[in-house]
């Protein structure tokens, strides 16, 4: 406030004095605005303070929390490579960090200071703060040559002047270089002078004539000193030789000499040339140049030719790091006379330096559900160049869903331009192209790859609108059907897809009593085994949900097609089969040739081919009179009916289907050929009892034939038994190698004929070479091979032969049952032989008969005697 009504004062002082008439309040307007535009913090200190130093506290004057600071991730960004500062977010301070010396940083530069910005994120914010680096006197003036030598002819005029060495003093204001001093003598004086930049040289100024007879050389001190507290100084020693007989000095021929040159010049480009003329004659009008000032260290950029006084470049040229040169050039003559002169040289800025893209910050992955405008990222844009040169445009280099914004200074923003779709495109690399405008204009790519990540915003979707599937009936339970398939087009969870059937009924019952659905694979299973004839198609609905939170789903009609098979036979309607009455149909005689006798009519539950049903004429009293439609099952005559038609016609008809295999049903239909009912029923009448007699006939031979068939399984048992037992007792014998002689009994004797035994049995036996119960022959009578019994004995023959033939002989008459026929003539006339003799004997024991039974073959044949 005080300063402001200070500069008020002062304007209305000016007022009063020149008699301005603006007004005073303008200037005030003025004042207020620049301060109003420069809003970020300065602070100022001193150089080389340490370590840890408050600088000063930002968090209050910019107005802040400690809180928002810790919650902003507060930190400083800076473009340099060393960070003098360091920002403490729990205090709020900004403190020294890195030793700061003004010199190394700012060098001659006034005012000293560095910038940096600091920012805090949600929400992003930005402030720049400027710390001013103060000088100290820490350094003292100093010369780069330990001595000056200078060579003085004595006939030197007073006035001559002679350029001293400068001294440098990295200090800056009142602690740079201030003044030199002379050491006091009789012949110089020392002359100060200031340079356009405001540095200080000297210049030694010859005051009275030098005599070299009476003091050939001098030597005399330079001191300089700066103007700060406590204040130091620097001295180099000037030594003079007195030479004889040169007058004149050299004389440029101007006193400033300007020239340009583009940065980046090569090595040996010409700058300028400068001259300097003497009126000597001989060795004293020869002149040198040569750079009077090399503690700057331009002599490591610029190089003059002695001879000529040619400059050209020897260094590198950098206009980001010298604007402008300054050089002073000193000619001198073989006298030693000298003459000085200035070149001033500009450096033109080439567009050497492309831009530099430094990230601040940058966030991946990022949400596809973001609203446009997201900020995904901060960047920083230098351009070292200056004026157009400098000038940077940011863009992205792709057609990308992003953009970029300036909101700062060169800062720019990454921000998206419209709703990202993961399932689209799932990763971007942005590359962003910073270009400056100098011609030819440099660029700078950055490529960032930023993710996208997945939100559950996509349903699964089936492949189909409807799935239409068959399945043949009478199908395994478990059997499947079909896989449904759905796809989502998210990822990880929320793309897990689980497979759900809708509970709906299904003729009363619910759906999952017919199918069910895995889950995890889609297979529809037909949980039951299905029938064409109760269910022709099944409808039910499938939801496909995926594992997202919340979960998002789809629904899909499966219709499943039961498909028929041939599982049904056809079914006769008519004629109707009953089992109490008879139901004829009447044909007169005098029916003509295509006579509609009747009709079958039949119907098969199946569908398609297998219902197609044709009918055919299988068992018929007369073929020759009747026939059949193939297709429509009518029955027709197909001759004259004549008189020696049989009345009682008989006909069965097999209706057959047309599937694969085929099934069948048959249908007997009674047909009367008659002219009259009471004759029809007279014939049909005694038909009926006929069929009760033999309905009754059949029952009781069935019955029997059960009886018999227990009593000789019973039998068979038995018989085998006792043979096993005789088979085992007779083996030995059968196996033994000793010769068979013939062994008769005591009491028998070979009569020839003549015994007491009132009959005569011959048995003669016929066997096979392999097996002794082959074919056999008995019943022969005769007398040869005849055994007598002895008249002693009182047994009969009869009785002996009769119990020999069944215990003793190896093949019994029940066995020759059994074993008459040979394996290779067995039919079924001889499987029944066995039954038939059985029966004969349970139910007439007290018959006696002989049995024969004749077999002929190829090979041999066999008769038999079997006594009952």
């Amino acid at each position: 406030f005080q300063i402001l009504l200070a500069f008020c004062r002062y304007t209305r002082c000016i007022k009063w004095r020149f008699g301005c008439g603006r007004n005073w309040h303008f200037f005030l307007l003025i004042f207020c605005l620049i301060h109003m535009v420069t809003g970020h913090i300065r602070y100022s200190i001193p150089e080389e303070m340490k370590k840890g130093s408050l600088i000063g506290n930002v968090a209050q004057d910019l107005g802040l929390n400690l809180k928002r600071l810790r919650l902003g991730r507060a930190r400083i960004v800076t473009g340099d490579s060393i960070q003098y500062t360091e920002l403490q977010t729990d205090k709020g301070i900004l403190v020294v960090k890195e030793r700061i010396d003004r010199e190394q940083l700012c060098g001659d530069t006034t005012p000293c200071s560095f910038s940096f910005e600091v920012i805090l994120e949600n929400p992003m914010e930005l402030h720049q703060i400027t710390v001013e680096i103060t000088d100290i006197n820490d350094h003292s003036p100093t010369f780069k040559r330990k001595s000056i030598n200078f060579e003085i002819s004595e006939i030197a005029s007073a006035g001559a002047r002679f350029s001293l060495a400068s001294a440098e003093d990295p200090d800056v204001g009142v602690n740079g270089l201030r003044e030199y001093f002379l050491t006091d003598n009789d012949n110089f004086i020392l002359k100060q002078n200031s340079n356009a930049d405001g540095k200080k040289y000297a210049e030694m100024v010859l005051q009275k004539p030098l005599d070299r007879e009476t003091n050939p050389n001098l030597s005399l001190k330079l001191i300089a000193v700066d103007g700060g507290t406590p204040q130091r100084s620097g001295t180099v020693n000037i030594d003079i030789t007195v030479l004889d007989a040169n007058d004149n000095a050299p004389v440029f021929n101007q006193s400033v000499y300007k020239a340009t040159v583009m940065e980046n010049s090569p090595r040996d480009t010409y700058v300028t040339t400068v001259n300097a003329s003497d009126a000597d004659f001989g060795s004293n009008s020869i002149v040198t140049y040569y750079f009077s000032d090399l503690n700057s260290g331009l002599s490591d950029v610029f190089m003059i030719d002695e001879k000529n006084g040619i400059i050209s470049i020897t260094g590198f040229i950098d206009y980001e790091k010298d604007k402008k040169y300054e050089l002073r050039i000193d000619a001198r003559d073989q006298g030693g006379l000298t003459d000085s002169s200035k070149v001033i040289i500009e450096v033109t800025d080439v567009n050497d330096n492309a831009p530099i893209i430094s990230v601040m910050s940058f966030t991946s992955p990022v949400s596809e559900d973001s609203p446009p405008g997201t900020t995904i990222g901060i960047i920083n844009v230098k351009d070292l160049d200056s004026g157009d040169n400098g000038q940077v445009n940011c863009r992205i280099e792709q057609n990308a869903p992003f953009k970029i914004k300036s909101n700062l200074r060169n800062y720019y923003t990454l921000v998206t331009d419209t709703v990202l779709d993961r399932e689209s495109v799932s990763e971007y690399n942005i590359t962003v192209v910073a270009t400056d405008a100098g011609i030819p204009p440099l660029s700078t790519k950055r490529t960032f790859h930023l993710k996208v990540s997945d939100v559950n915003d996509n349903s699964p979707v089936f492949s189909q609108s409807v799935y239409n599937t068959f399945i043949i009936e009478n199908n395994s339970p478990g059997i499947s059907v079909l896989t449904l398939g759905a796809k989502d087009p998210d990822e990880n969870q929320n793309a897990r897809i689980s497979y759900i059937l809708e509970n709906t009924n299904i003729g009363g019952a619910p759906v999952s009593e017919y199918v069910s659905v895995n889950a995890e694979s889609g297979v529809v299973h037909a949980v039951r085994s299905f029938d064409y004839e109760q269910i022709k198609q099944l409808v039910f609905v499938v939801k496909a949900q995926d594992g997202g939170s919340p979960p998002l789903s789809n629904n899909v009609t499966v219709k499943l097609i039961v498909q028929d098979q041939n599982d049904n036979p056809p079914q006769v309607l008519y004629p109707v089969q009953t089992g109490g009455s008879l139901v004829a149909e009447m044909v007169p005689r005098s029916a003509d040739v295509g006579y509609l006798v009747t009709k079958v009519v039949a119907v098969d539950v199946d569908s398609g081919q297998n219902a197609w049903l044709s009918y055919k004429l299988q068992k018929a009293t007369d073929r020759a009179l009747f026939e059949v439609g193939l297709q429509n099952g009518e029955i027709r005559t197909i001759r004259q009916v004549t008189d020696k038609d049989a009345v009682k016609q008989r006909l069965t008809v097999i209706v057959e289907d047309n599937g694969q295999p085929s099934r069948s049903a048959t249908v007997i239909v009674n047909v009367a050929v008659a002219d009259s009912f009471p004759e029809v029923l007279s014939e049909f009448t005694e038909l009926t009892h006929d069929k009760e007699y033999n309905d009754n006939l059949t029952f009781y031979l069935v019955l029997a034939l059960a009886v018999v068939s227990f009593l000789f399984i019973t039998c068979l048992v038995v018989i085998i038994s006792v043979k096993i037992y005789r088979w085992r007792q007779s083996r030995i014998l059968y196996h033994s190698n000793l010769p068979v002689i013939p062994y008769y009994p005591p009491r028998y004797s070979d009569t020839l004929g003549t015994g007491t035994l009132p009959h005569v049995y011959n048995y003669e036996v016929c066997r096979t070479t392999d097996s002794r119960k082959s074919d056999c022959k008995f019943g022969r009578a005769g007398s040869q091979n005849v055994l007598i019994m002895d008249p002693s004995s009182t047994g009969t023959m009869q009785r002996i032969q009769s119990e020999k033939s069944i215990l003793d002989e190896p093949d019994s008459p029940l066995e020759v049952i059994f074993s008459f026929i040979p394996p290779d003539r067995v039919g079924p006339h001889s499987f029944f032989f066995p039954f038939i003799i059985i029966t004969v004997i349970i139910c007439c024991p007290g018959c006696v008969g002989v049995l024969d039974t004749e077999m002929s073959s190829s090979t041999n044949v066999c008769y038999h005697k079997i006594l009952v």
